[in-house]
């Protein structure tokens, strides 16, 4: 079992910088890969970023030089630093881990933050 509760969603003027923070609690060694996925109002939930636990990172097109995702393994939490935020990133932002059994795979959520980009 895993927990993810994310945090520092807000507000921000386009062109604005926010980090937001995912700390995972729980059985954090079975998590082999932490995301950040985003749902706009209207859309289906697309990917934002990825980074396994050997630090290889993957990014969607939309956000590429712009966001950036880290991950610090002694705090067991992973960060997701937005630069030159644009209205179009307005989404909840989810927090995803996923672990890995024989056959397997689990996927666990945080509840979400409010990212609010304005023009």
């Amino acid at each position: 079992q895993v927990q993810l509760v994310e945090s520092g969603g807000g507000l921000v003027q386009a062109g604005g910088s926010l980090r937001l923070s995912c700390a995972a609690s729980g059985s954090t060694r079975s998590i082999n890969a932490m995301g950040w996925y985003r749902q706009a109002p209207g859309k289906q939930r697309e990917l934002v970023a990825t980074i396994s636990s050997g630090g290889s990172t993957n990014y969607a097109d939309s956000v590429k030089g712009r966001f950036t995702i880290s991950r610090d393994n002694a705090k067991n939490t992973v960060y997701l630093q937005m630069n030159s935020l644009k209205p179009e990133d307005t989404a909840v932002y989810y927090c995803n881990a996923k672990t890995l059994a024989v056959w397997d795979i689990k996927d666990y959520w945080g509840q979400g933050t409010q990212v609010t980009v304005s023009s």
